[in-house]
Order: C-alpha cells, then sequence, then structure tokens
C-alpha cells in the first residue's frame, strides 16, 4: 500500500471518523457505503434536483437584461470590453440586441424575462446569480466542468460526490437519478452523470424518457414474489462465491439486483403520477403541449425526493444542436421553445415543494453548462459563451429574492463577484452539510475533491 493511503486510512481511523469520510469507505460494502451518514456541520438541505437546461441558456434573453446592448445591436464591439473566444462567432460579428421584455418582479424586484411569466411569480425563492464563469466554449467539457469539477471524462460527478459524503435515505428506490431528455443524448454522454473513480454504487440510476422512466416495475403475472425471493437470492449466491476483496463492480451489481427486488415490491406507487391530484398535475403541465414531458419529469422529481432519493438530475434537451438551449441559428425560436416547455413545469416545482414544506430541505439548481454570445452568429443566433452567464440556487437554505454578481453592460465578461462552478458546486456541499476539504477520495496519489483546487461558497445567498 503507497504510503499516503496507508497514512491517510490510519489518521482516519484514529480520528474516529472512518465512514464519514472517503478514505473510511474504501473497503465499505455496497449497502454500509449508501448508509446515511453524519454530515461535517448542520445541513441546511438533504437532497438537490438540479434542472439542467442542457445546451447553453442565454443570459441576455432570461435573466440579465442589457439595455446598452440593445442601442449598440448592429455594431461592432467597442474595444473597452476587450476581446473573446468563441466557437463560431467571425472576427467582423455584430452585437445582437434581444427582442424580448424585461420587468421586475416579487418584493425582490429582481428582473425577470418574457420568456419566463410562471418563474416570475416565484422569483423571490431564488438566488439570481448572474457572474458564473467556466473555462471552456464546447459542449462536451463544459458539460464535464459543470458536473464534475473537471474538463475531462473519468471524474465522480456532484451527484456522487453527494452519495459518498450522505449516503441514502431509501432503500427501495436508487439513491441518485437522471431523468435525461426524450430528444436523445449530449455531447459529453453518460460519463459526465458518472461516478468516476469512486465505487461504483455511487454510480447514478439512468432513467428512461417517456411516460415509463422504468421497466418490469411489476412481477410476471407466472411469477410469485416468494419464487423471485429464490433466485434472487440464488444469483446473490452464486455471486458471492467469486466476489473479490475491493471489486466494486460486482458488489455493485449484487445490490443492483437487490435494489430491483425492492423497487418491485415497494416503489412502484411513486412511478404512478395519476395518484397526484387533477390540480397538481395541472400545476406542472401535465396533459399540455408543451410543458406535458418536462411536467412529468419535475414532479418525478418532487416524489423521488419526497422518499428520500437524494440527487436527481432532470434534463432540458437533448440530441444535436437546436434541439438542446444551443441556439446558433435563431435566438428566439430557439428559447421560445424551450422556455415554453420548461417554464410552467419548474415554476411548479417549486410552488409544489414549498407548499409541501420540501422546499426548505430540497436544493434545486437552474441553469446549464455556459450562456450566450452577445455577437450574433449568421445574423440571428448566438454562440457559446463562458465568460459570464447566469445560474439560480432556490431552496434548501438559500437566501432568495436577490441577485449576486453581474456582467459587463453588454453581457460579455463577469466583473463583478465572479463565481467559477467550483463556487457553485462549494455552495451545494455547504447546504447539504459537508465541507469540500473533508469530502475527498485518494485516487492515484492525491487526494480529490469536487472543486479540484478551490471553491469558495457564495456567501451573499446562504
Amino acid at each position: 500500500m503507497p504510503r499516503r493511503t496507508w497514512l491517510g486510512r490510519t489518521t482516519a481511523a484514529l480520528a474516529g471518523v472512518a465512514g464519514v469520510t472517503g478514505q473510511g469507505l474504501v473497503h465499505a460494502e455496497s449497502d454500509s457505503a449508501l448508509a446515511p451518514r453524519i454530515v461535517h456541520r448542520p445541513a441546511q438541505a438533504r437532497s438537490v434536483i438540479f434542472l439542467f437546461m442542457a445546451g447553453g441558456p442565454s443570459q441576455l434573453e432570461t435573466f440579465d437584461p442589457k439595455p446598452l446592448l440593445n442601442r449598440l445591436h448592429g455594431q461592432k464591439r467597442p474595444a473597452e470590453f476587450g476581446d473573446a473566444k468563441y466557437q463560431f462567432v467571425q472576427n467582423d460579428a455584430k452585437l445582437l440586441g434581444t427582442q424580448r421584455t424585461f420587468r421586475r418582479y416579487g418584493e425582490s424586484g429582481i428582473e425577470v424575462s418574457d420568456l419566463f411569466p410562471q418563474m416570475s411569480r416565484c422569483i423571490d425563492e431564488f438566488a439570481v446569480i448572474r457572474s458564473c464563469t467556466g473555462d471552456q466554449v464546447v459542449h462536451s467539457a463544459a458539460q464535464y466542468e459543470l458536473m464534475t469539477g473537471r474538463t475531462t471524462p473519468g471524474f465522480p460527478s456532484m451527484g456522487s460526490w453527494t452519495l459518498l459524503g450522505m449516503g441514502s435515505e431509501s432503500n427501495s428506490l436508487p439513491a441518485y437519478v437522471v431523468l435525461p431528455d426524450p430528444l436523445g443524448a449530449l455531447e459529453a454522454g453518460q460519463p459526465m452523470y458518472m461516478n468516476g473513480f469512486l465505487p461504483a454504487v455511487y454510480q447514478p440510476t439512468m432513467f428512461r424518457p417517456g411516460k415509463q422512466p422504468v421497466l418490469n416495475l411489476e412481477l410476471p403475472q407466472a411469477v410469485q414474489a416468494g419464487r423471485r425471493r429464490r433466485t434472487l437470492d440464488l444469483i446473490r449466491d452464486l455471486n458471492s462465491a467469486t466476489l473479490t476483496p475491493g471489486d466494486t463492480e460486482l458488489q455493485a451489481r449484487l445490490s443492483a439486483y437487490e435494489l430491483a427486488a425492492r423497487m418491485q415490491e415497494r416503489a412502484p406507487a411513486v412511478f404512478d403520477l395519476s395518484e397526484e391530484t387533477a390540480e397538481t398535475q395541472q400545476l406542472y403541465g401535465i396533459g399540455s403541449k408543451p410543458t406535458d414531458d418536462y411536467g412529468r419529469r419535475c414532479l418525478l422529481a418532487r416524489r423521488l425526493v419526497e422518499n428520500g432519493v437524494r440527487f436527481v438530475c432532470c434534463v432540458s434537451g437533448g440530441g444535436p444542436g437546436n434541439m438542446q438551449w444551443d441556439a446558433h441559428g435563431d435566438i428566439e425560436e430557439n428559447h421560445l421553445r424551450k422556455a415554453g416547455e420548461t417554464d410552467q413545469p419548474v415554476a411548479g416545482l417549486i410552488t409544489d415543494l414549498k407548499r409541501r414544506g420540501l422546499l426548505d430541505e430540497t436544493l434545486v439548481l437552474w441553469g446549464g453548462e455556459f450562456g450566450r454570445s452577445p455577437e450574433a452568429q449568421g445574423g440571428t443566433g448566438r454562440d457559446h459563451h463562458n465568460l459570464g452567464f447566469t445560474m439560480l440556487m432556490a431552496g434548501g437554505g438559500i437566501r432568495g429574492g436577490q441577485v449576486v454578481g453581474a456582467t459587463d453592460e453588454i453581457g460579455l465578461r463577469a466583473v463583478e463577484s465572479p463565481h467559477h462552478f467550483r463556487d457553485i458546486h462549494a455552495t451545494m456541499l455547504h447546504q447539504l452539510g459537508l465541507d469540500q476539504h473533508q469530502l475527498t477520495w485518494p485516487h492515484l496519489g492525491r487526494d480529490e475533491r469536487l472543486t479540484f483546487i478551490e471553491g469558495q461558497v457564495i456567501q451573499e445567498i446562504v
């Protein structure tokens, strides 16, 4: 055993914190690895719902109005705003004003675009972070950084880190769930959601898109519960006979069989949205176009965290280009369509969580992997932009009804209180009662963590 690993494990054992830090979980069986654990400090939130607007929603059309940009529409960017690197925008591109209108809403008076008439009504629940930054302008690398804190695949996602630090509150549902968009996969693919070098027990469960997210929840008609139990016991015994210490993949497979059996016994009701009242379904936009699909997934996200699931990622946008919030060709068409699909479901989720007393303990994060460029691409579209964009946080102890940070007058660059993805991650962990410096895992001679080098908790909102 390398000296650093031995010292880390010995120190953890002597400190009596085995089972809380990563070092104490190295040899844990899957069931004990997912047991609820004592966190590092009093937690404000016990679960997370990430509303992932994949492709990059424009800060300029949503939550960051720029009157000067409209006045400069059709002109070259003034030199005093500096330079920026884009993927497709040409050097002779002109600034593109927005056709959206903004009004102040709520007691806070936060400005919200007319793209979000429903979210505007609950804007006081949100902290609007207008000064987010990332390091990449290509989808795959930016999606990896958003999810894992790194720009390359192979590192654990924030959902997997959450399970490592907190364990699970349910033994009949997966602890970490991804609800993908039915239109298809994203550029970074499934690796951005995965457990990386953490044991396989911390990987996500990828639900199916559509109205039946989990297949075969019911036992076949010819199979009785006792017979299924004997089959599972046989599979478990056969696998255990060849299980070697440290084989986390096989251990996770064993646990998956057991979880599937418990889901058949106890979980079908969680997925039956017909149990909800007509008023609740209407609140999410279920049964209406274009909100039915995302409304169903937002409602399912609420039912999952209500039943002990730790982390749910609900994706808006899938497949190539314009099927995401990736408005290269026509920002108006794209954002009107995507906002029309998600505005009511997101507002419905916030409203429903609050009235059920769940918003206080559920952290909701809204945003994408970057924003959009002030310059036009092809006349009516916007390119990827990572130097200044907007993300939203609500619930879970977040102090809503305020704006944090600012971009410059054309929305090019974060100029006031810039916050990297690392700060978003650090703030999320803080609200979950987890210390970014203690939530570590030894990998290739280094104690790795979600925030990589250092994340700053956004103190104004916690």
